[in-house]
């Protein structure tokens, strides 16, 4: 009877011990299933919280928009402004932002073409020339948040939101330089500017050095019409060096210069061109060109802005960059000209030859033959 009694009392014990561990079992089942759940849902949800930031960040970038502001030159100068577009048109190409351009027809414009832009929330807004310097001060100042670029200026590099955009322009200058020395029948050759300051005159100080390291013979007749939109400026100043003998001009003067060649053409004198590759302008008259690829850092920036890898500070473009160099178009010269133009370029390039870029080393090397300083 006793082993009976407790033969029910063991079975009693087993089936509460089973009872219990089952009941343990089955909770920590429980507690597992509902953890992983619920790390499935947040994975879920970072799964989808990412898909949407991805698709946020697409998104942001195809509606990206990017302005530049012309100078008094207007887009068609077939120089300075027009490289800047045709470069910011193909940023709009590659990367499916919006741009746009305000044409500036005179100095009074500049501030509020800035202005429009700001007001319709563009991302990066572009002034195209020094002459802006002091309107795109007061815009990025007024405007912390959004993100600014110049092209040669260094005066607002101090600013957090704005990128000047520099070139070593007296590199291309000096190429010309050297050609109209070595091409020139007459020993005379002109220079045009349109407005001289610190970043234009790098312009006089490479082609007068150019030209007098090819032919220290040669005499260069120098004139400022003061204006980046004078074309009628820029053809009788041009006229009056032909009147004096010269057989090759060669003009840093935007719009201005416009007249420049037209003189030339006119008379039957070679004429330089500037900032972009000018022989179509006039293919018979034309020698060649002095690149100052603005196209390039108007079309980098606009990456940067898409990348939104936008930084402060300055950004020089030089030859060994491929931000100057002398015009592709070689149609009018001679071959022992491009032969000796390309053992230059790498010499420049290598930093065997330097080329003096403002007034102290041009003058220490030449003296004073650089009058627009």
């Amino acid at each position: 009877m006793r082993k009976r009694a407790l033969s029910v009392l063991l079975a009693a014990a087993m089936s509460v011990s089973l009872i219990a561990c089952g009941s343990s079992s089955s909770g920590t089942t429980t507690a597992a299933a509902d953890s992983a759940a619920e790390t499935g849902a947040e994975a879920a949800d970072t799964t989808a919280a990412e898909a949407e930031e991805e698709q946020a960040e697409t998104k942001a970038a195809s509606d990206i928009k990017v302005g530049m502001v012309t100078d008094i030159g207007g887009v068609n100068d077939g120089s300075f402004n027009q490289s800047a577009w045709e470069g910011l048109q193909r940023a709009g190409e590659d990367f499916g932002i919006e741009v746009n351009y305000l044409e500036s027809k005179t100095d009074a414009d500049y501030a509020p073409n800035l202005e429009t832009f700001i007001d319709e929330d563009y991302d990066l807004i572009i002034a195209v020339g020094y002459m802006m310097a002091d309107a795109l001060r007061t815009a990025a100042e007024a405007n912390p948040d959004m993100h600014f670029a110049i092209v040669d200026d260094t005066t607002n590099s101090d600013l957090d939101n704005v990128t000047c955009l520099m070139f070593q322009q007296a590199e291309a200058s000096y190429l010309v330089g050297m050609v109209a020395g070595m091409v020139t029948e007459s020993n005379k050759v002109g220079f045009v500017i349109g407005m001289t300051n610190e970043a234009m005159n790098q312009f006089g100080y490479g082609y007068c050095a150019g030209v007098l390291d090819s032919n220290p013979d040669a005499e260069i007749l120098q004139y400022n019409v003061n204006s980046f939109g004078d074309a009628a400026g820029g053809k009788s100043a041009a006229t009056s060096m032909i009147a004096d003998g010269a057989d090759i001009i060669f003009h840093a003067a935007g719009g201005t210069g416009l007249g420049v060649i037209e003189s030339c053409k006119e008379n039957g004198i070679w004429a330089i061109g500037v900032d972009s590759d000018q022989s179509y302008l006039a293919p018979e008259s034309i020698l060649t060109s002095a690149m100052k690829r603005v196209d390039n850092a108007t079309y980098e920036i606009s990456k940067a802005c898409v990348d939104g890898n936008l930084e402060s500070g300055i950004v020089t473009y030089d030859l060994k960059s491929e931000g100057v160099d002398i015009a592709p178009t070689t149609d009018n010269l001679p071959e022992e000209v491009l032969t000796a133009v390309e053992e230059v370029k790498e010499k420049i390039k290598s930093g065997e030859l330097t080329v003096p870029g403002d007034k102290e080393s041009f003058e220490a090397a030449y003296g004073d033959v650089y009058t627009l300083d």
